[in-house]
């Protein structure tokens, strides 16, 4: 059995973990880098070790220093959260070769899904449905073009190793593919050393809708509802909701199948999500698995009640998911609004520094998990992401409201926030009839908001 979990991470998602191992009587450890010597997570961990100097691949993502930790400080395992090792192949299989726990897959579908290209090869082989392109990794820039003229403009030219929007062009026309295939190809070098890409049909103004799954070593895997991702900018997800209202019943259904198709075509073990987007016809592609647990996993937990970080963790203690997918009851609505330290009105220009004083709001069905207090400095160096403001009630008018008065209550002083960019987000029209796409920031929203300012 676990005992002793290292954290290998920071922020809030540092601080969502220790809480639930506190909960289970788990012993922690956090790291943190030099910058980040006043972060919360470190005080509220039963240890806690500088892993290292501000430059990232010298702490957060320094694999041999943090095995090199978890052994020398007697831990059973290594919970990675989401972002830096969370989906590291290498970092799993040395964990695997120190006899320490990784919570997360396999080391085996780490690699699977991580590559792109030979995920969607292993949807198009389980029938999966899959968006028009290529069927493994591009070439050459001559076989993108032959590719692309075969399934019609506009396309999007995907890095295999990718995430987050990064070593991703959409191209419009013919003369556009080469510049862009240079493009993407050295931005995903420079990501995620690996030039590899891929090509799919661009599906124009999609919604985007995720699934969130659990597998066992015992061959049980279940799913807990779908979470609409579609406000996004620049790729990145702005807020989350669940459930989604896009699609109804009969179409949630088989979309939750799917999902649950592809976790046991390959044997997953632990919490993943299945990405998918959602065209005007309602019909769904498969996009990508992400094998960690998502930034946006409380709205989640705030509809079914359970404890997504428990369940990891019981999972990775070789335990069978105590419950079927009968016992799983979805209930009310909720929202996630991403709170960043940005200048929106400076194309969202990262603010880091002094929080000055913060009011962090309450009542019922109000979550705020943030790592943020009075008198701490943001670092310039992370993810501007300081905090996720969470709401539930029992229907998405209700949560809408609600989350209008939370996002009131929020007082940051010191620094520039989205908190009044969120607030208008969610009080649009397109938001409130649920009428908005993954590119409805860029295209409409943002445009509009300029005209009136």
């Amino acid at each position: 059995m676990i005992k002793k979990i290292l954290v290998a991470n920071r922020g809030d998602i540092a601080v969502r973990i220790i809480r639930t191992c506190k909960e289970l009587d788990i012993k922690t450890v956090a790291i943190y880098s030099d910058v980040d010597k006043d972060c919360f997570h470190r005080y509220i961990a039963d240890e806690s070790i500088c892993i290292g100097p501000n430059n990232i691949s010298k702490s957060y993502n320094n694999i041999d220093n943090i095995i090199y930790l978890a052994l020398k400080l007697n831990c059973d395992a290594i919970h990675p959260g989401f972002g830096f090792l969370s989906e590291n192949a290498e970092f799993a299989r040395k964990c695997e070769e120190n006899g320490i726990i990784l919570i997360g897959p396999k080391m085996e579908q780490m690699v699977l899904m991580g590559d792109k290209s030979k995920a969607r090869e292993t949807m198009m082989n389980l029938g999966i449905p899959v968006v028009p392109g290529s069927s493994g990794v591009l070439s050459n820039k001559e076989e993108a073009l032959s590719l692309a003229n075969k399934i019609g403009y506009p396309v999007i030219i995907k890095a295999s190793n990718g995430g987050g929007g990064k070593g991703m062009r959409i191209v419009t026309c013919e003369d556009d593919l080469f510049s862009s295939f240079d493009m993407a190809s050295s931005e995903a070098l420079a990501a995620f050393s690996s030039s590899d890409l891929y090509m799919e049909k661009f599906i124009e103004n999609p919604r985007h809708i995720e699934v969130q799954v659990f597998g066992d070593a015992f061959g049980n895997a279940i799913h807990l509802g779908g979470r609409d991702c579609s406000m996004q900018r620049r790729n990145q997800k702005v807020l989350e909701e669940s459930l989604s209202g896009y699609l109804n019943e009969k179409e949630k259904d088989h979309l939750y199948k799917t999902a649950i198709d592809i976790v046991k075509g390959i044997g997953y073990l632990g919490a993943g999500t299945i990405e998918f987007i959602v065209d005007k016809n309602k019909k769904f592609y498969f996009i990508e698995m992400n094998t960690r647990i998502q930034v946006e996993h409380p709205v989640t937990e705030m509809i079914t009640g359970i404890d997504l970080i428990d369940l990891q963790i019981l999972i990775a203690n070789n335990q069978a998911i105590p419950f079927n997918q009968n016992d799983i009851t979805f209930r009310g609505h909720a929202i996630e609004c991403r709170i960043n330290a940005e200048n929106p009105s400076l194309n969202f220009k990262p603010c880091p520094g002094k929080i000055e004083s913060i009011n962090i709001p309450g009542g019922f069905g109000v979550r705020f998990d943030t790592f943020i207090y009075t008198g701490y400095t943001i670092p310039p160096i992370y993810d501007s992401m300081i905090g996720k403001l969470i709401c539930w009630a029992e229907d998405r008018d209700q949560c809408i409201k609600k989350m209008n008065r939370a996002l009131d209550e929020i007082i940051i002083e010191g620094i520039n926030t989205n908190t009044e960019f969120q607030k208008m987000l969610i009080n649009c029209t397109e938001f409130i009839e649920d009428k908005h796409h993954t590119k409805f920031i860029e295209k409409e929203f943002v445009l509009e908001v300029a005209s009136t300012v």
